[in-house]
């Protein structure tokens, strides 16, 4: 019978990447997923092809309506959300801020799947911020959104534990699923008001803006370890890279070592036959690496071509 009841509820889904690809699968296996809103297509690769986003793919898949609007801002935008009817929206990456307008017209509003345990890492890059920052922990919240910026109440968080070698592609593929498990379980309770969202502490609060391509770069005379998170901070994008012989190397996956005390920082070496650079302390050891133009490669392999380092 609960089974029943709970499809009866209309409920939109925003979301546009790979991460709100499970969140849409497990909504549309238990729900009444009644229109799917995600960005518009966008050329990508270097054939600038007009790409639709994952969540496009996926929902015209599993036969639900889209809508890409350029904006919510529009009034033609809301009208399609009116018509739509929905009781709830649920939102995962979506990529742009939703108006009052938006937040107030589900009569259970919206829910958000977050990537972070707020209130740390509020905003648009909670992954990469949770590496760049070493932290041990991370999660996923369901929080009832409200005008503000990840700031609306919690109605529930799981704890992931981060290993030594993930990457933001890593972790993303774990929290995606995560969070889409917990949305599966909180839903019948909050539907039926058994369960309530909970206002965020103000205490612990800290931001993850959006990632520029600048963020990538490979400072020196920062410490090895920071700038090992960082390397694996920026796997997928926008990938971490400092200059050599004058073009960009990017750096896919690196190690720290021991490094000499009486070189400076950005010195090159080798370290158990792999490209290094000394940092402020310590030194990175390049473990995978891409040169301009090229496929990503061990870092061995680079070396074999010829490639002259230290």
């Amino acid at each position: 019978m609960l089974e029943l009841v709970l499809m009866s509820y209309r409920i939109v889904f925003m979301g546009s990447p790979d991460f709100a690809l499970p969140a849409l699968r497990a909504l549309a296996s238990a729900y009444s997923v009644v229109g799917v809103v995600t960005q518009p297509d966008r050329e990508a690769g270097r054939g600038r092809t007009l790409t639709p986003p994952p969540v496009k793919q996926l929902a015209l898949e599993l036969g639900l309506p889209v809508f890409q609007p350029e904006t919510l801002r529009k009034p033609n935008a809301v009208a399609q959300l009116k018509e739509w009817d929905p009781d709830l929206i649920v939102v995962a990456a979506y990529g742009q801020i939703l108006k009052l307008e938006v937040l107030n017209l589900p009569r259970f509003g919206c829910l958000n799947i977050h990537a972070s345990l707020l209130p740390r890492w509020r905003g648009a890059a909670p992954i990469p911020a949770t590496i760049l920052a070493g932290d041990e922990i991370t999660g996923i919240t369901i929080m009832k959104m409200d005008e503000g910026l990840d700031t609306g109440p919690i109605l529930a968080q799981r704890i992931l534990h981060l290993q030594p070698n993930d990457t933001t592609a890593s972790v993303t593929t774990a929290l995606a699923q995560l969070g889409a498990d917990l949305l599966l379980q909180v839903l019948p309770d909050y539907l039926t008001g058994r369960l309530q969202p909970i206002p965020q502490p103000n205490e612990g609060v800290t931001y993850a803006p959006m990632l520029k391509k600048e963020d990538g770069r490979l400072e020196f005379t920062r410490p090895a370890q920071e700038l090992e998170r960082r390397v694996r901070a920026m796997n997928p994008w926008p990938g971490a890279w400092f200059e050599w012989q004058g073009v960009p190397l990017k750096v896919w996956r690196a190690s720290v070592a021991e490094g000499p005390a009486n070189r400076p920082p950005g010195s090159r070496l080798l370290i158990r036959g792999r490209p290094a650079v000394v940092c402020g302390s310590g030194a990175l050891v390049l473990e995978e690496v891409q040169p301009p133009g090229k496929r990503p490669m061990d870092s061995k392999s680079f070396l074999a071509g010829g490639r002259v380092w230290d």
